[in-house]
Order: structure tokens, then sequence, then C-alpha cells
């Protein structure tokens, strides 16, 4: 699909500017749901699975996802591409701006500050391993834990706290 103008910040839009898009991807990039009825039940904003079905072709057609063609009795799974990964300081950055600026939950709200605190640092660290466990590329060596373990854990303090 070519876009309306030749300006970057239109092309981008009109790939990933639908709150549905951004959604699953942030989903399939944090969550590590790959299958389609992971996406559809582990949608905190309740996502319709027509709409779903539709981001994940859209997703698909722009690139930013891969699917794997499912064998009979298989469920399809769902890939992060290199475009996708690079993504990631643009969801910390909405993240950030969300933080500032809208009203959200302390246990919704914890990987957009960790993300936020960590900055590029960070971000390239879960771009690694995106790559590793989407794209098959070795991960570089790093000592602790790692930059997703830190997220999930912080997530999971948040949601202790809030039981």
């Amino acid at each position: 699909m070519e876009p309306r103008s030749g300006c970057p910040i239109n092309a981008t839009i009109e790939v990933i500017g639908d709150k549905w898009t951004l959604l699953v991807l942030r989903d399939v990039m944090f969550g590590n749901r790959r299958h389609f009825r992971e996406l559809l039940a582990g949608s905190e904003e309740g996502i319709a699975s027509n709409i779903l079905s539709d981001r994940l072709k859209r997703l698909v057609a722009a690139g930013l996802l891969s699917r794997d063609d499912a064998k009979p009795g298989q469920k399809a799974e769902y890939r992060l591409t290199e475009p996708a990964i690079q993504l990631v300081p643009v969801m910390a950055a909405l993240g950030s701006w969300g933080l500032r600026h809208r009203p959200t939950t302390e246990r919704l709200r914890v990987r957009a500050e960790l993300l936020e605190q960590g900055g590029p640092q960070l971000w390239a660290e879960f771009m690694d391993e995106l790559r590793e466990s989407h794209l098959g590329t070795t991960l570089p060596k790093r000592s602790g834990p790692r930059a997703s373990q830190r997220l999930a854990a912080a997530y999971e303090a948040a949601m202790a706290k809030n039981r």
C-alpha cells in the first residue's frame, strides 16, 4: 500500500496509527503472546476476534509480523520482524507520555516506568532478546537478569501488591 504522502510520519501512522494495531504489537512484544487465542484471551482492552484477525493480517502484510503457517491440528504462530522490534523505543516513548498525561493504574504502568527509567540501554537489551526469541539471532553475553526478566519481575511485583 502506497502512503498518501511522502511524509515519514504519515507513512508510519498509516501502518501503526490504529489503537488496536499498537495494542496487538504491545501484546506480542511485551506479553510474548504469539497465537491468536493468546492475543484474544490476554487482551486487557477486550479486542474483538474479527478486529484481532484483521489487525494480524494487516501487520503481516505490512511486514511487522511474520506468520508461521500452521500444519493441521497446530496453531499459527506470529513473530515480530526486525522493523517491529525497532518500534521498542517508540512504545517506550508512548508509555512515558501516557504516564505523564493520561490516567493509568499502578498495575499496568509498571513496565512503562521501568522502560522509562532504563532508557536506551534497557531498550537495546530488550530488542536483542526479541531478536533472539523471534528471529533466532544469538543474544550478546550480558551479566545479571535479562531485560525481559526485569520487566516481568516488576509486573509481578505490581500484581502482588494489588492482590
